[in-house]
């Protein structure tokens, strides 16, 4: 937008926003070609130092464009003029879709100083992040959350790479080294993808030869004993491109913060490949290969009973082949995509002391098969009809080892494992028609999905009472909304949608006696967990930068648990549908401003770069109908009341300086109630199902970095800068508090789950 259009009054709206530019959609088709097949999302990049050359051909003598350098975006407010995928599984511009969208670009991940996945978006206030192990964390996002292990088949938030299902939704174990970008679509708002999407869509997109050209390499050390490097190399040869990266890190026991100890069993290996091969047959077709893998290897676990000697392997591989097509007049569009998905969960505990093992070696394999298919056409000028067919295959196979310590005898020896052995398979067929009228001023869309699915309870090594059977479900679940751009820069949107989450071959079928004697007995009856979510929103996009705001009610029902029906050493218990739901009302606000135009307004040539960036949230309300009466509060648990994270960028950039650039982030991570898994003492806690509330407490990380040549970067980092001994879940940290209020017998992390302390980060980047 030119600062000459920008209306007063949206300048006194916004007082925020950003220096740099970032091509809108007729930028893009001018720079490719109206008629060029460019992937979904995984361009941009390339397609903008594509674009500056072409604008600029007489600089050849300039600095070449950093990657690093060229974009101003913060990961809080997403500009309507830049394009996303992830809501409607296609390219479009932000300022068509009525949902929350928050994207962490390339720019804003090497900017961080994070060691996975988790760290990042934790580090940018995505939602809540339970960190119970360097290896193992849940999600918390508008209430819907995961599987405290990650599990993929019983997580409410549905996490996505490249477009199609992880296969997890534990992020800890995923690095950022082959990442492009991260678009996270906040609630229920796509019918396009199926079972998890109640709480919203994290898509992890990777690097290809396009968005990732030139080769890169990069070395960083820091505090206990870190290590990390990472290489890769990517181009564009006449109709190929390719691209090719590998990642290798290990860190030490790490130290909690002030008052604290270092934290026995917490270090990890690190390893990560990508390789991505893309052929455009002309202007119209195009295919691409893409195969990964990636895991935290050999992670300490402290465990639960301060277990010292527990290990994890904890990794994820996929594979995805895709064919993108279109007509020359670009009426009728298609994309296909088969994939393949393998996460695996191989746990190496031990705990001689008080479970009397030398070994228990559990492992759960997910294995994930399938297809996607997705044409769409334009009837008439400014309408685009999606129609879809997801079909998936999947297996969980468990197994689980157990060898007593020398002097224990193990009655039984052998146990089942943690997850019960299960086939699942569905088919999802979907419609989604959208409508421009008055030249993109008003944009409506709607659209449905059915899908139908098979669960099979199958055999499950040392299950008693196993009832093995299929059993199916289905759901059905819509979205419908629209945006509106009321003045030059100022979108509104709003939208109506649902999600769902199929219930598992346990939840549907089981029969199982557990170690206790305990009995459970699953429910053909169960219907899938549901969400339905009401949104309104802001998009401000002007000289000053990017203003997203949104207020939103997600309501989740039919939330499936256990309902005990007796008590005694034989208790039986079923699975059933909660009658109460999770009813959260919130605001989300995410800004990117730039200081320097706030506080010089004429417009001044200069390499001085100055940001102040945020994304927030708020929720006033929070409420878990389905309480048990024993529950002191009726506060939905593992979620933040509020969360802020804040910070500001300073530095020069240009052909005539050397750039450089110093980064300050804080994160406020708000109160959060849990009925904790951690053993008090006799008198500790009023009752087991008391629901405390963990207070809340800044982290700031800062970094910096400096260009000593045109193509190596040097940069340091500071996280936990104020050295906060803390935790998001647990209440007895690693303080001398500690030993006073916990039951060390069967203290689960044993005083000492703090998160870590201050800790120091260096390294160098070459790149050409």
């Amino acid at each position: 937008m030119k600062p000459s259009r920008v209306s007063p009054y949206l300048v006194a709206l916004t007082a925020l926003i950003v220096p740099s530019h970032t091509l809108s959609a007729q930028e893009l088709a001018a720079a490719d070609g109206e008629a060029a097949i460019v992937l979904p999302g995984l361009e941009v990049e390339a397609d903008e130092k594509t674009a500056q050359k072409k604008k600029a051909p007489q600089q050849k003598s300039a600095k070449k464009p950093n990657p690093s350098r060229q974009s101003g975006q913060a990961a809080s407010a997403v500009a309507s003029d830049q394009y996303v995928v992830t809501p409607g599984g296609r390219r479009e511009a932000r300022g068509k879709v009525p949902a929350t969208v928050q994207v962490i670009d390339r720019d804003v991940i090497e900017r961080s100083t994070s060691q996975s996945v988790t760290e990042l978006l934790r580090e940018n206030a995505v939602g809540f992040f339970s960190e119970w192990t360097p290896g193992q964390t849940s999600i918390n996002v508008r209430g819907a959350a995961s599987d405290g292990q990650g599990k993929d088949f019983r997580s409410q938030v549905l996490v996505l790479i490249n477009g199609h299902r992880s296969g997890t939704a534990n992020l800890s174990k995923l690095s950022l080294a082959d990442v492009a970008r991260i678009e996270i679509v906040r609630g229920p708002a796509s019918v396009v993808y199926g079972s998890g999407n109640l709480g919203g869509v994290i898509n992890i997109i990777m690097k290809t030869g396009r968005s990732a050209s030139g080769t890169f390499v990069e070395g960083s050390i820091g505090s206990w004993d870190l290590r990390q490097g990472k290489v890769q190399t990517g181009g564009v040869e006449k109709n190929v491109d390719y691209y090719v990266g590998a990642s290798v890190g290990a860190r030490g026991d790490y130290h909690s913060g002030r008052g604290g100890t270092t934290m026995e069993n917490t270090d990890w290996d690190r390893r990560g490949a990508t390789a991505s091969l893309g052929y455009q047959i002309n202007d119209n077709h195009r295919l691409e290969l893409n195969a990964r893998t990636d895991g935290i290897y050999d992670a300490g676990f402290r465990g639960s009973a301060a277990n010292y000697f527990a290990r994890e392997d904890r990794y994820n591989q996929s594979a995805d082949a895709s064919y993108y097509g279109r007509t020359s007049d670009g009426v009728f569009n298609w994309f296909a995509q088969a994939y393949v998905v393998n996460d695996v969960d191989n746990f190496k505990w031990a705990s001689p002391i008080s479970a009397g093992t030398a070994l228990d070696h559990n492992r759960r394999e997910l294995d994930i098969a399938g297809v996607r298919v997705q044409p769409r056409v334009k009837p008439w000028e400014g309408n685009e009809l999606l129609v879809g067919w997801d079909f998936e295959h999947s297996t969980v196979r468990s197994t689980r080892l157990r060898i007593a310590a020398p002097g224990r005898v193990l009655n039984p020896l052998q146990v089942p494992p943690q997850d019960n052995n299960q086939t699942d398979q569905f088919n999802g067929f979907y419609f989604e028609d959208s409508q421009s009228f008055f030249g993109d001023v008003l944009n409506v869309r709607g659209g449905m999905r059915y899908t139908q699915g098979t669960t099979t309870f199958d055999w499950t090594p040392h299950y008693q009472n196993q009832n093995n059977k299929s059993q199916e479900y289905e759901a059905l679940t819509y979205s419908f909304g629209g945006t509106l751009a009321v003045m030059d820069g100022v979108v509104l949107r709003s939208g109506i949608a649902t999600g769902f989450r199929a219930p598992t071959a346990t939840e549907l079928a089981a029969q199982t006696t557990n170690l206790d004697g305990s009995r459970a007995f699953g429910n053909p009856n169960l219907e899938p967990e549901t969400s339905r979510q009401i949104e309104f929103g802001a998009n401000v996009n002007g000289w000053l930068g990017t203003l997203d705001v949104a207020v939103f009610q997600n309501v989740i029902s039919d939330r499936i648990g256990t309902l005990t029906r007796g008590s005694g050493p034989n208790r039986i218990s079923d699975y059933v549908n909660n009658a109460g739901n999770i009813e959260v009302q919130g605001i989300e606000v995410g800004f990117d401003m730039n200081m320097l135009r706030l506080l010089q307004p004429r417009p001044q040539s200069s390499n001085w770069r100055w940001n102040l960036f945020s994304n927030s949230y708020y929720n006033f309300e929070m409420t878990d109908r389905g309480a048990p009466a024993s529950a002191n509060t009726d506060k939905a648990q593992r979620m933040y009341q509020y969360e802020a994270s804040i910070g500001t960028r300073f530095g020069q950039a240009g052909p005539d300086v050397r750039d450089w650039s110093f980064q300050v982030v804080g994160l406020l991570r708000g109160p959060m109630w849990y009925d904790t898994e951690e053993s008090f003492r006799a008198g500790g806690e009023p009752s087991t199902s008391y629901r405390h509330r963990k207070s809340p407490f800044w982290v700031w990380n800062t970094r910096g970095d400096i260009e000593i040549t045109e193509n190596v970067k040097l940069f340091a980092g500071v996280n936990n800068l104020f050295n906060v001994n803390e935790h998001p879940i647990f209440i007895l940290t690693d303080t001398p508090s500690c030993a006073g209020l916990a039951n060390m017998a069967s203290q689960n992390g044993g005083c000492g789950t703090s998160m870590m302390g201050r800790e120091f980060v260096a390294g160098l980047q070459w790149r050409w």
